[in-house]
């Protein structure tokens, strides 16, 4: 069985340099096939896994566009967990609050980009693993509509929640991510200011009086709405991944393949997930989806705090009580398969706190139009995205 590594500062698991010099610089997760590297989706599992003959289809297509791609990044093992602590390949480091978990399961991309290592990282996001480490560490991360990146080349194969997407710093290099990544992105710039609503959750005056001060300054009307579907969607997501995730691998548990304990006790309660319980979860989706794409019909965009509370500190990180909230906002959105997007925002606590935007499906571009115009509106945006 491989040892465990140091902490990783700069989130990288391997190191390459493919593409373009002087292009875009970009980290892509470890469990997306980069020719020539092997796969190892952070586990010890697949630590003698064979390079990969040809690249994942985001991959080829960052290349196509000039990118300059310069590693792999470190994630939480094979994708199914939200610290991002690996105790195989090392946990990387929150490089703004260290203290802090970086969050996952695209950790290292998120810690790669925070720390100013690469333009912009790709990562992926079943459950919010693109959205809730972006706001661990501060940094900027969209889930595209579910089927705009192709999956080809991303592990595990199958996924009916899976959205690869990118993670950085500024509006500015989200749009050339996307635009790498799927030439028909066109972006969009607003002639008018959106019209937002607010999701109505349980944490709703965390969600930044800031935010609500900065558009009321501007007499910007935030009416709430109501989402009644968002909890049961939030575990019908955790069923989904669940099944998914044991569909994938659980055939390393027959194999006695080292695996991480928080993992293992996952895929072995994942096992006894029963063919009900997925259907009652995919009627729940049809459901959901619906409601949403409900109210999204009277909207531009909806909004809500992207977590529900602040992120643990690593101490913190096997405590179920501290670490299982923090998806409760993110997950709903990748079973109704609609576009969202994490803001860092300033907190009076001085620690990670952002907004989530989520609009219709397909609409990918006139999403990160809002949120470039809420960047540019909002001071606590501002404040985060300039440092």
């Amino acid at each position: 069985m491989a040892q465990p590594v140091t902490d990783r500062t700069d989130g990288f698991s391997q190191r390459c340099t493919l593409g373009r010099a002087g292009g875009l610089r970009v980290a892509v997760k470890d469990c997306l096939d980069v020719a020539g590297l092997p796969t190892r989706c952070g586990s010890a599992a697949f630590a003698d896994a064979p390079v990969a003959r040809k690249h994942a289809h985001a991959v080829a297509a960052l290349l196509e566009a000039g990118c300059e791609i310069t590693g792999k990044t470190v994630m939480h093992e094979l994708a199914y967990g939200m610290t991002g602590v690996n105790p195989y390949e090392g946990t990387p480091i929150n490089p703004r609050w260290p203290a802090l978990i970086p969050g996952g399961s695209s950790s290292g991309a998120a810690v790669a980009v925070a720390s100013g290592a690469v333009d912009f990282a790709i990562g992926t996001d079943t459950g919010g693993s693109v959205r809730q480490p972006a706001t661990c560490c501060g940094v900027i991360g969209l889930k595209p509509s579910f089927g705009r990146i192709d999956r080809a080349g991303a592990r595990p194969a199958h996924s009916s929640l899976d959205c690869i997407g990118p993670l950085a710093r500024s509006m500015d290099m989200i749009e050339a991510a996307m635009r790498a990544l799927d030439p028909g992105f066109i972006p969009e710039r607003l002639a008018r200011a959106p019209n937002l609503a607010r999701v109505r959750t349980e944490f709703d005056r965390a969600l930044g009086d800031s935010l609500l001060f900065a558009l009321q300054e501007q007499d910007y009307d935030l009416p709430y709405v109501n989402l009644p579907g968002m909890d049961a969607a939030y575990e019908a997501g955790l069923t989904l991944i669940g099944h998914e995730a044991h569909l994938a691998f659980g055939d390393l548990l027959a194999q006695g393949a080292p695996l991480g304990a928080d993992v293992r006790a996952r895929l072995v309660a994942a096992g006894r997930i029963t063919q009900a319980q997925v259907d009652q979860a995919e009627a729940v989706r049809a459901r959901f989806t619906a409601e949403v794409d409900a109210v999204l019909s009277g909207y531009d965009a909806i909004v809500t705090r992207a977590l529900p509370t602040h992120p643990p500190r690593l101490d913190e990180a096997e405590d179920p009580a501290k670490v299982l909230p923090l998806t409760r906002y993110l997950r709903p959105f990748n079973l109704s398969g609609h576009p969202a997007i994490v803001l860092p925002m300033a907190s009076a606590e001085g620690l990670p706190a952002g907004l989530q935007i989520i609009a219709p499906k397909g609409a990918d571009a006139r999403l990160c139009a809002i949120a470039r115009w809420l960047c540019e509106t909002v001071p606590a945006l501002n404040e985060r995205n300039e440092t």
